[in-house]
């Protein structure tokens, strides 16, 4: 059973779309064969230009599920993302209840829904870059990485050695993925 937090940032969660959300996500749980209750994790936030946003996040068992769309329309925007949960769903439900199968784990996705057609997804590569990593710290890699008007840079890291990847956020400030070796 889905359990719901919904959270506005510069908007009232009001009750109708509150009950808006839950009736939309709870479409979702003919998917679900979960035991205890996952709690979805709703964020709603309207920006100063009045676009509206929403973030729906919902860890099961060995998957986390999310999604995020920005519209006009607060509405428009929980049904572009339950759809895109949906999607998810779907593709991913076959791939994962073969994996758990293979591991012993038991299924958390319903069997008797509708599956989609699992076709192998060719990607076509078109370029291929080689590269020396400099040792250099994140700044100096983020300053590299406006310098080249690039949206992440990969460098190693002088501290520790490892390869690290600095990016920029959506939100304009900037992330760092650092790798375990």
């Amino acid at each position: 059973m889905l359990k719901y937090n919904v959270r506005g940032e510069n908007i009232e969660v009001t009750d109708s779309l509150r009950d808006y959300v839950q009736k939309r996500l709870e479409k979702l749980e003919k998917y679900f064969e979960i035991e205890s209750d996952v709690i979805a994790h709703v964020n709603m936030r309207v920006y100063p230009d009045h676009s509206a946003k929403v973030e729906v996040t919902i860890p099961l068992p060995y998957l986390v599920l999310r999604a995020e769309d920005t519209t006009d329309d607060m509405y428009k925007s929980i049904d572009f993302v339950s759809e895109k949960l949906e999607r998810q769903i779907r593709k991913y439900k076959t791939r994962i209840n073969r994996k758990s199968r293979e591991k012993g784990l038991k299924d958390f996705f319903y069997e008797n829904v509708e599956e989609e057609k699992e076709t192998p997804k060719k990607f076509n590569i078109v370029r291929n870059k080689h590269l020396d990593l400099k040792p250099m710290n994140a700044e100096e890699a983020v300053l590299q990485m406006d310098l080249l008007g690039h949206d992440f840079f990969i460098f190693e890291d002088a501290d520790t050695n490892g390869t690290s990847i600095v990016y920029r956020r959506n939100d304009g400030r900037y992330g760092l993925i650092e790798t375990n070796e």
